[in-house]
């Protein structure tokens, strides 16, 4: 029989963990995160899941343990080396460049791809104008996928909140990641924006093959797209497994009422 390689974690923490003076916000959080895989992070108002957001994406510095994509530890790099290295992330406030038009938010993300100089840019050569074709054609391609193709001379600002929190996903997916963190981006939406926004992520997922890691406080949302679940509750994981286990777990239970 053919051998089969072993599945790796595209990202994984050990023993992860930060301290703000004396107080612990986080400890020994551990998760593995495999390509394609939809991952959904919970736990009730200040439990520290955008902490965890943080030092997955060099916000802040863990204290203890290690955060590793494809096997290298990434503690110590700046937020652009995680991007650079293919973590990207989307914020709970949205962090859109408001007065630029949708378009232009997306290939200000193509920084790896812009292939031309100063020189080139300033006498707009062929290779200026060739380049610029490819990136503009890349950032349609992503705004199809996110539904805002007919809004790409639209200014930002302009969109639905609902279009903007997509546009701020199709912004993520310009930077070529391996994994992508969406901190809470169903938060705001009402029903029909929240079922688009889910329709995006699957077809991202399923395309690119991407992993993703979503934070969310709507317990009922994760439960409905993620494959596994991860709980923690003040700073520690309480429970980790199938949708199916978290919803019946006592202590999962037992932490949104605040018992």
């Amino acid at each position: 029989m053919p051998e089969t390689k072993e599945r790796k974690p595209v990202l994984e923490t050990r023993k992860l963990g930060i301290s703000f003076g004396g107080l612990k916000a986080v400890q020994d959080f551990n998760i593995q995160i495999y390509p394609g895989e939809l991952i959904g992070l919970i736990g009730p108002n200040g439990a520290g899941k955008t902490t965890v957001f943080n030092m997955l994406t060099g916000v802040y510095v863990p204290t203890e343990g290690t955060v590793m994509l494809n096997g290298v530890p990434l503690n110590g790099k700046k937020a652009h080396q995680f991007v650079a290295a293919g973590v990207a992330r989307t914020f709970q406030n949205i962090r859109l460049f408001r007065q630029m038009s949708v378009i232009e938010n997306v290939k200000a993300a193509f920084t790896k791809d812009i292939g031309y100089n100063f020189l080139d840019a300033t006498l707009r050569t062929p290779k200026f104008w060739r380049i610029e074709q490819e990136l503009t054609d890349k950032a349609m391609d992503l705004l199809e996928i996110c539904h805002l193709a007919d809004k790409a001379e639209l200014p930002a600002a302009s969109l639905p909140y609902g279009q903007q929190r997509k546009l701020e996903i199709a912004r993520a997916l310009a930077t070529d990641m391996k994994v992508l963190l969406l901190d809470e981006p169903a938060a705001g939406m009402n029903p029909t924006e929240t079922a688009e926004l889910l329709e995006c992520i699957n077809t991202i997922r399923d395309r690119f093959g991407i992993a993703i890691l979503l934070i969310e406080h709507d317990m009922s949302l994760v439960m409905n797209v993620c494959e596994r679940i991860q709980v923690i509750d003040y700073g520690q994981t309480i429970a980790s497994g199938l949708p199916a286990e978290i919803a019946s777990n006592p202590r999962v239970i037992a932490a949104y009422l605040g018992e």
